[in-house]
């Protein structure tokens, strides 16, 4: 039996984890840690039926007195590099679902996990279809010359571009490093209209609007022809397949990786 604790647990991808592993056979939810709602029972505000699991608002003291296998973290960007480092120092396996890490700290993570003997996970996006997006995209990196992104998301999403952007943008740029070829020279009369400049010169515009979850469109241009690759989260259990996943496969296999595309 899988033991998991969850952080950012009453929030709306928190109480969906917190309902996938209360429903998985091999796995048990020993912890569930929040800045609000403190004492209360996550089962009964996640399903609505009490388990016994009281919110607690201290993660490294909650994982050192739980005890978990594995911690799923769904908070703020700006707490997310912390956390990590709270559970790995914990002696826990961090999945980490907060996007905004930096490389620099990724790569920080990645060191404390061998010092420690933990495995991990990092992903931008936990959903396959949008990590199938991100493999045909690399795919179709070899055959044109010119791409761009265009990410969705809801507007209470505090980080742009998403982590999942990010990731295509470098997944692509792995291929060849330029992807404005042709373009001409631009001249923004509105500072930002062409969006961001990521690796590879692709640009990547971000919407934030209500009614959205999480989409992206990936675009590809030749001489003549539009390739366009998209996929659309509209629901948030899309992500639990790949969050149970991820924390089955870090018990098994002991390495720290960035990305659902390297265990799919």
């Amino acid at each position: 039996m899988i033991k998991v604790l969850v952080s950012g647990a009453c929030g709306k991808m928190g109480k969906e984890v917190v309902k996938a592993i209360n429903e998985a056979a091999d796995m048990e939810l020993v912890g569930a840690v929040d800045i609000i709602n403190i004492g209360q029972d996550i089962g009964k505000i996640a399903f609505g039926q009490e388990n016994g699991i009281q919110i607690t608002n201290n993660l490294k003291e909650s994982t050192e007195f739980a005890k978990p296998d594995v911690v799923i973290d769904f908070t703020q960007p700006n707490s997310a590099f912390k956390n990590a480092k709270d559970i790995l120092e914990a002696g826990a396996r961090p999945v980490i679902g907060t996007t905004g890490l930096k490389d620099e700290e990724i790569n920080e993570l990645k060191k404390l996990a061998t010092k420690f003997s933990l495995s991990g996970i990092i992903a931008p996006n936990f959903t396959t279809g949008a990590v199938l997006m991100m493999m045909f995209a690399k795919m179709a990196a070899k055959y044109f010359d010119n791409a761009e992104i265009i990410e969705y998301h809801h507007n209470q999403k505090k980080d742009a571009p998403s982590g999942t952007a990010i990731k295509t943008a470098q997944i692509m740029a792995s291929t060849k490093n330029c992807f404005t070829k042709g373009n001409a020279s631009e001249i923004e009369a509105i500072k930002g209209s062409r969006g961001g400049i990521s690796m590879g010169d692709i640009h990547i515009h971000s919407v934030r609007m209500p009614g959205y979850m999480a989409s992206q469109e990936v675009i590809f241009g030749s001489a003549g022809q539009i390739l366009t690759i998209r996929h659309d989260s509209v629901e948030r259990k899309c992500y639990m397949p790949g969050i149970l996943l991820a924390t089955r496969y870090i018990m098994e296999n002991n390495e720290f990786i960035y990305g659902l595309d390297n265990i799919l």
